[in-house]
């Protein structure tokens, strides 16, 4: 008899032993989260992007006259003064080369210009003998003016022809000067290039310096022609220098005189401090990386710290705050979810997951500003997988 009970507690045992099994290999398992602890500390809201450094005012040194620029003897980085030290110069243009038919009738200018001058001599001489001839004619009449033979109308009257002849004569010698400059004008036209010496004895234009500062490109280093405006080189005070960044239209916005920003990234071990100057009015399109065009603005910002190793043209990233709180709520932002038009978080309260409507503020990289449904303590589920639901267990992940 003994014996049948103890097989009836036994099956019984067993048969609960079998369905807590059951029921332990059933319940519910807590899903593994990574919980984050909400906080209120600082915080700000700020605007990275790429930008350059630049020379404040950059001077470009230009050929002012058309010429033969002589090698230049300036190099990138070398110091120069104002109004000392020669940049370029520039030397008179080589004359053009001259074909078999212009030579041949360039010949024949001269010629015809040295034919002139003969013309010009002989009519000089034509003229000298007449004035002498009214003048010793004169010399006779006045004398016999003297002695009444001869009336005074007929006195004026030869008076009057050696005054002609005078004229004449000078008009001769004037013809000779100008038939003297053109048969010069056609004897230059005939000048041919001077292998020995391209570039003539004397320099015409010395480009200097205009202002104390450093050479920051060359643009015409050889010997060559350069035409009028030609650009030489470029000089600028490398120690004064801003920051020129591209910003989206919807960034720059944001962005006004005065805004504070930190230079990084520039290969020192430390940031800059800069102040935005200007934001430019207008906005331009570019095409990005990914081939979208964008709409950008050029933001410039004035250096409050420097270093002696940035130069022009080099590459930084700028950081520009637009929004900053001493102390407020946040939440990392991998936290936040949309549910409808709203934001939401699960929050991990006593090992289940509630699902809790914030209203979030401003936001950056990395937390969101919470400006009501959660309060600094509470643990927040990072990542919260589709799978997780209002209520759910959760266990924090090791």
């Amino acid at each position: 008899m003994k014996s049948i009970w103890i097989k009836r507690v036994g099956l019984a045992l067993l048969a609960v032993a079998v369905v807590a099994g059951f029921g332990w290999a059933l319940r519910e398992q807590p899903a593994l989260v990574d919980v984050a602890e909400v906080t209120a500390a600082p915080m700000r809201v700020t605007i990275r992007e790429e930008g350059v450094t630049r020379v404040r005012d950059v001077y470009a040194v230009s050929a002012p006259i058309a010429g033969h620029l002589t090698r230049t003897v300036v190099n990138e980085g070398d110091v120069v003064k104002a109004n000392n030290t020669v940049v370029a110069a520039i030397h008179p243009l080589d004359p053009p080369l001259i074909d078999r038919r212009t030579e041949a009738e360039l010949l024949a200018s001269r010629d015809g210009a040295r034919a002139g001058v003969g013309v010009a001599e002989i009519d000089l001489q034509r003229a000298q003998s007449a004035l002498k001839l009214a003048e010793n004619e004169l010399a006779r009449t006045i004398k016999l003016f003297g002695s009444g033979f001869v009336s005074e109308s007929a006195l004026q009257r030869l008076t009057n022809e050696v005054d002609l002849r005078k004229t004449a004569v000078d008009a001769a010698k004037a013809v000779i000067g100008l038939r003297n400059a053109e048969l010069a004008n056609a004897e230059a036209r005939l000048l041919q290039p001077d292998p020995a010496d391209p570039t003539g004895e004397s320099c015409c234009v010395n480009l200097l310096a205009p202002i104390d500062g450093t050479v920051l490109a060359v643009m015409a280093r050889s010997e060559q022609a350069v035409a009028a405006g030609a650009k030489i080189a470029e000089i600028g005070n490398v120690h004064d220098l801003e920051i020129v960044v591209d910003l989206l239209s919807s960034d720059a916005v944001r962005i006004a005189s005065g805004t504070k920003g930190e230079i990084s990234d520039w290969g020192g071990d430390h940031t800059l401090r800069a102040t935005v100057r200007r934001v430019d009015p207008a906005a331009f399109t570019k095409v990005s990386a990914l081939g979208i065009e964008e709409q950008r603005v050029t933001v410039v910002l004035d250096l409050e710290d420097t270093d002696v190793r940035l130069g022009h043209g080099y590459r930084v990233f700028v950081e520009m705050t637009v929004w900053e709180c001493a102390e407020c709520v946040q939440v990392p932002i991998g936290a936040l979810f949309r549910n409808g038009d709203r934001w939401n978080v699960f929050a991990a309260d006593g090992g289940r997951a509630r699902q809790t409507e914030v209203q979030i503020g401003h936001m950056n990289d990395d937390a969101a500003e919470v400006l009501t449904g959660l309060k600094p303590g509470a643990g927040v589920v990072i990542h919260p997988s589709d799978a997780l639901v209002d209520g759910g267990l959760v266990e924090p992940r090791n």
